[in-house]
C-alpha cells in the first residue's frame, strides 16, 4: 500500500512507496472563485513544519480508486504550534490504519490545506483539497469564523466534514435548521461553545467547595466565540452557591489587564473564572508578574483559570517562564491524561516520532480520523450519504474518550456529545523542575490535586 502526504502546492510531505495522485471524483464538484488573503493564528510558533516535497508537483495520473484521500485542514503548520500538531497528528492516524491493512483494504494518503486561521484562504484550501486533490473527507479547522465560512462549500460538495478545533455552535445549528443541505458536517472536539459554558459551571459546583472558593470574578475577551459560554454562565451561576462579585465582557485590544485585576482585588475575588483565547498570555503574564521586569514577582491574591486556549499548549510553561505555573483551564487530553482507550498508544508514538507532546487539536485530528476509518469500514462505502447514517449512529473509545455525535432532532445535531465524566481540567504544576499539565478534575482521572497558588 502506498501513503503520501501532500502539501499545500499538492507536493508529497512524506516518504512513500509510491507516487500519490491527484484525482477528481463522480460526485457534484463546483469550484467558486474566493479571494486569497493573509491570516494570523491564534497559537504560537515553534519548529518549522518544513517536510514538503517537490518530486511531485503537476502530477497528472489518473484516479486512483484503490486509495482513500483524508484532507486536513490547519492552521499555518509550517509555522504554528496548533497547525504542526494537527498534521502530525493525521500523518501518525494515517500511519496507524496503513499498518492495519489501510481502510477497507484501501491505501490512504494524506492531502494538507494551511488555513492560516483565515475564513478566505480555508474556504480556497477546502476547495482545493476536494475539488483537485479529490479529498473522500476533510477533517480539522482551527477557528470558528474559517468554518462558518466553509458550510456552504461543504454542503454543495456533499462531502464529509469532521470538524477538529473549531467550537462554534452555528454549525450545528445549520445541521438542525436544514438538513438534508448541512448534515455532513459532524464534530469530533472540542465540545461547541455551549458545552463549553457547561463544563465551567461542572468543574466549578465540584471544585468550589473544595478548594475554598466564596467568590468568583468572570473575565471573557469580547468575542462572537465567547458568547455561548457567557450565555450558560449567566443562566447557570445561580445555582452554583459561588457569588459573583464582578463579571466583564473586556474589549479584544486590552493588552494590560492591572486595571481589571485592581477590580477584582477590590471585589475580594477568590479566583478569575477566564474565557480567553487571543488575549490569554497578557492576561496570565498581568496576573503572575505584574511588575516585570523586576526580577521578584508580586502576583495578584485570587486564582487564575478556565477557558484559556494559549494555556493548553504544552509548550507553554516554558514560553511563559512558568509564569503560567498555578494556571487551570478546561483540556481535551493531555500527556498525562489516559481518558480514552488509544490516548497512550497515540501520545507515546507522537512522542517518539516528535520528541514532545500533541496540542488538544492534535487528539481531535487522531480521533476523526480513526473515527471516519472505523465508519467506512461499517458501512462498506465512501458514498457520503451512506456514511452520513453511519456516522450518526457511531462511537469511537479514542485519545479523548467517548466520540460520538447528538443526533439530527438535538438542538446540536451532528456535535460531539458532552460527558460531564470525560471533561478534563488541568493545572500547571512542578515535577523535577519542569512544567506538568497535570489532571485535577475530575476525580477518577486526577493525577494530581488542586494545589492553590502559595502567595493566596
Amino acid at each position: 500500500m502506498t501513503k503520501a502526504t501532500r502539501g499545500t502546492n499538492g507536493s508529497d510531505a512524506s516518504s512513500s512507496s509510491g507516487s500519490s495522485r491527484g484525482r477528481a471524483r463522480g460526485r457534484r464538484r463546483f469550484l467558486q472563485a474566493t479571494a486569497v488573503t493573509g491570516g494570523l493564528s491564534l497559537a504560537g510558533c515553534v519548529d518549522t513544519y518544513n517536510t514538503v516535497r517537490d518530486d511531485v508537483v503537476g502530477s497528472t495520473d489518473e484516479p486512483d480508486e484503490d486509495v482513500v484521500t483524508i484532507g486536513l485542514l490547519a492552521p499555518d503548520p509550517e509555522s504554528d504550534f496548533v497547525g504542526q500538531s494537527m498534521v502530525r497528528s493525521a500523518e501518525i492516524a494515517v500511519a496507524d490504519l496503513e499498518d492495519d491493512g489501510g481502510i477497507d483494504g484501501k491505501a490512504v494518503e494524506l492531502v494538507v490545506g494551511n488555513t492560516a486561521a483565515n475564513p478566505l484562504e480555508a474556504r480556497r484550501e477546502y476547495q482545493r483539497l476536494v475539488l483537485e486533490e479529490g479529498a473522500d473527507v476533510t477533517v480539522g479547522i482551527f477557528d470558528s469564523p474559517s468554518l462558518v465560512n466553509v458550510m456552504d462549500d461543504i454542503a454543495e460538495q456533499e462531502t464529509i466534514h469532521l470538524t477538529a478545533g473549531a467550537a462554534t455552535a452555528d454549525a450545528s445549528r445549520l445541521v438542525v435548521d436544514d438538513y438534508d443541505r448541512y448534515k455532513y458536517h459532524f464534530r469530533v472536539g472540542p465540545p461547541n461553545d455551549y458545552d463549553l459554558g457547561q463544563v465551567q459551571m461542572d468543574f466549578l459546583e465540584d471544585i468550589a467547595p473544595e478548594v475554598g472558593w466564596d467568590s468568583i470574578a468572570l473575565l471573557a475577551e469580547d468575542y462572537d466565540w465567547t458568547a455561548g459560554p457567557w450565555s450558560v454562565y449567566q443562566e447557570q451561576l445561580g445555582d452554583t452557591g459561588v457569588d459573583v462579585v464582578l463579571e466583564e465582557q473586556y474589549p479584544p485590544a486590552v493588552d494590560d489587564f492591572s486595571s481589571l485585576y485592581d477590580e477584582v482585588v477590590e471585589a475580594d475575588a477568590d479566583v478569575v473564572l477566564a474565557t480567553m483565547a487571543h488575549t490569554g498570555t497578557d492576561a496570565v503574564l498581568d496576573w503572575a508578574h505584574p511588575n516585570r521586569p523586576a526580577d521578584t514577582p508580586e502576583p495578584y491574591p485570587f486564582a487564575f483559570g478556565g477557558i484559556h486556549v494559549p494555556m493548553q499548549l504544552p509548550t507553554y510553561y516554558d514560553q511563559t517562564d512558568g509564569a503560567c505555573r498555578y494556571g487551570f483551564g478546561q483540556i481535551s487530553a493531555t500527556a498525562e491524561s489516559e481518558i480514552g482507550a488509544l490516548t497512550d498508544e497515540f501520545v507515546t508514538a507522537y512522542e517518539s516520532a516528535h520528541g514532545d507532546t500533541p496540542v488538544y487539536n492534535g487528539y481531535h485530528t487522531y480521533d476523526g480520523i480513526r473515527l471516519f476509518a472505523q465508519a467506512v469500514e461499517q458501512a462498506g462505502t465512501l458514498e457520503s450519504d451512506t456514511l452520513v447514517e453511519t456516522l450518526e449512529e457511531a462511537s469511537l473509545d479514542g485519545t479523548v474518550g467517548t466520540v460520538e455525535f447528538y443526533d439530527r432532532d438535538h438542538e446540536f445535531a451532528h456535535d460531539f456529545v458532552y460527558h460531564e465524566n470525560e471533561m478534563l481540567y488541568f493545572q500547571w504544576q512542578e515535577r523535577d523542575g519542569e512544567g506538568v499539565q497535570e489532571i485535577v478534575w475530575p476525580d477518577e482521572h486526577a493525577t494530581a490535586e488542586f494545589v492553590s497558588p502559595e502567595w493566596i
